[in-house]
């Protein structure tokens, strides 16, 4: 049932989809580290791009260059969905939808105008780097870490309701100490404002106390920040000290679900149940 949508490959294909799709083979790492390399000088050609005077020396050459890595990852894309098993499945996959967001941002800028620094949305395509230096270590502790954040969503989800209304009430009690004293504390969302810059602790200075009450309160809300900046850390640790899953995990893609993450010594695919 879970081979009726999928289509059968030539070998110049399946010998591409190999290629492009696994890291396992001398050719498909050899293939990623350069698409790796193209990404990062294409990205590093936008940031200098945005450099008004290095901009105004190198436009030309800048705005080739923009079009060739364009023409590059749209050959790539297209080049991906021509020899993937499910064409439909890459496109709507998580790695289908960067791909296609990398290469988008230049002809919306050149049909519309105004997109032109969302190409470095492409630093996005980085995140291959995990499946091709097989950095398994670093998914298995991705993994947990995404499991901890799941089991504590409900405790998370409830201690930043309580720092919300925290934020308001302890605002609304410094605007009443300040407002007929400080011009900075001009109204409630203000005081709520920098109740939150000061309940964590990021102190911007643009609005501070004046009065020696006001102060002592603000004293007592740095510190208060600090203690609650280790609520969640210590919610999402408690989490993962009760994960005892460490099975190993490998990069290998699902040729049906286009998903990967499996056991390493899985032989079927823990998602759809197609071989691997």
């Amino acid at each position: 049932m879970a081979k009726q949508d999928q289509r059968t490959l030539t070998p110049f294909q399946q010998r591409w989809h190999n290629i492009i799709f696994e890291a396992d083979t001398p050719a498909g790492r050899a293939f990623d580290i350069m698409l790796l390399l193209l990404i990062l000088f294409s990205v590093m050609i936008v940031m200098l791009e945005s450099v008004a005077g290095i901009q105004q020396r190198f436009d030309r050459i800048f705005t080739l260059l923009e079009w060739v890595f364009t023409i590059l990852f749209t050959l790539e894309y297209l080049f991906r969905i021509w020899c993937s098993y499910r064409p439909k499945a890459y496109i709507f996959s998580f790695y289908g939808l960067i791909d296609l967001l990398c290469v988008l941002p230049t002809y919306v800028e050149f049909i519309f105008g105004g997109a032109h620094f969302l190409l470095a949305i492409r630093i996005l395509r980085l995140m291959r780097i995990f499946r091709i230096f097989k950095l398994v270590p670093f998914l298995n502790e991705s993994k947990q870490l995404a499991l901890a954040l799941e089991h504590s969503r409900r405790k998370i989800a409830v201690f930043l309701f309580f720092i919300l209304l925290l934020t308001v009430v302890l605002g609304s009690v410094m605007y009443v100490i300040e407002s007929g004293h400080n011009s900075g504390f001009t109204s409630i969302p203000v005081s709520v404002y920098w109740a939150v810059v000061t309940l964590t602790t990021v102190g911007y200075g643009d609005i501070a106390p004046i009065t020696p009450l006001g102060q002592a309160f603000s004293a007592l809300i740095m510190i208060m920040g600090y203690a609650i900046i280790a609520v969640p850390t210590g919610i999402v640790t408690v989490e993962m000290s009760r994960l005892k899953d460490k099975d190993d995990v490998d990069h290998r893609i699902c040729p049906h679900c286009m998903r990967e993450g499996h056991d390493a010594n899985a032989d079927y695919c823990k998602y759809c149940g197609t071989k691997l």
